[in-house]
């Protein structure tokens, strides 16, 4: 959800400059592992619904180019409070006003999403979650990506308030659980560093360097290469303008993978929408779902409302 609505499908034309770096030596890929040609910053928020609707482009073009690129997630802090938040643009102030917002985002892009949370249970704030996702960060970037994803879900799908401590830790648990794949998660330690200062401090770090940068809308993404000129993308974009992105800045990269089976994509991220396979696979969202529900049907999936779960008897790829 930016904060002035996005230019549809548009290359945002601008650029950042970082210090070149000296060529790298040739690697043994026997060997080494290869290094990434392209380092990602995405600038966010839980409550981004633009965020959310990027989902299935994100995915595929992480699936697709693997370890060739490499990403963290900044939280942007997108409400403070509804005393120090206004869109002039969208001509919103008040949660409410969300309403229209949300509706337009899932037709524009086929993600499913629960706009009635603005009229039943508003958020009061978005700090709150993103602080807890940079708790949850503290013991690794899956395990803060684990539960940035399920913050999404849970407002978006779900109409769960994310601003409620209560709603955090439980979603906590739920990671724990496996919901996402994971293990290895410290409930304890995250709920200690929900109110720790250094996590605190890491937010204000993020916001301090989002304003540096002068990103104002989400979502923002800088693509950075080994060496020369990075590109920021602003908005939310297609699948091809984030191609175009990768190709400009680190040309010798290609995709080394494409997702090909629906139930191993599923189960390669865990959960997912029907959205997301479509994207994934260019299908139209109606045969995506005809497929997924197949694949329930012969119990090599779960359904949980709209979204789908590899039972945890299958590997993650």
């Amino acid at each position: 959800m930016p904060t002035s609505h996005p230019t549809a499908y548009e290359m945002s034309g601008n650029s950042v400059d970082y210090p070149q770096e000296a060529e790298a030596p040739e690697l043994d890929t026997n060997t080494q592992p290869m290094r990434p040609q392209v380092e990602v910053t995405y600038y966010t928020d839980p409550l981004c619904s633009w965020s959310w609707a990027l989902e299935p482009q994100w995915r595929r073009l992480r699936y697709e180019f693997a370890d060739q690129l490499s990403w963290c997630y900044s939280m942007g802090g997108l409400i403070p409070d509804w005393q120090h938040f206004s869109d002039p643009i969208n001509d919103i102030s008040r949660p409410v006003q969300m309403v229209p917002q949300w509706i337009q985002t899932g037709h524009l892009s086929g993600m499913p999403i629960e706009e009635r949370i603005w009229l039943e249970d508003p958020p009061a704030s978005s700090y709150p979650a993103c602080i807890a996702v940079k708790a949850a960060q503290q013991q690794g970037l899956s395990i803060g990506e684990a539960y940035l994803r399920r913050l999404r879900e849970a407002v978006m799908l779900e109409r769960r308030n994310i601003a409620r401590r209560e709603v955090l830790l439980m979603l906590a648990e739920e990671v724990a659980g496996g919901q996402m794949g994971l293990s290895g998660f410290d409930l304890k330690q995250f709920q200690h560093d929900l109110d720790s200062p250094i996590v605190l401090e890491a937010f204000r770090d993020d916001i301090k360097d989002m304003r540096y940068r002068g990103i104002g809308r989400f979502p923002a993404l800088i693509l950075r290469p080994i060496s020369g000129r990075a590109v920021l993308i602003v908005g939310y974009r297609p699948y091809q303008a984030l191609r175009k992105a990768i190709a400009h800045v680190a040309p010798q990269s290609n995709p080394v993978r494409s997702a090909t089976d629906v139930v191993a994509y599923a189960s390669y991220w865990g959960r997912i929408t029907a959205r997301e396979v479509a994207q994934a696979l260019d299908l139209q969202i109606e045969a995506a779902k005809e497929v997924l529900e197949d694949a329930v049907a012969d119990g090599r999936l779960i359904r949980a409302d709209r979204v789908y779960l590899a039972p945890a008897t299958l590997p993650s790829s």
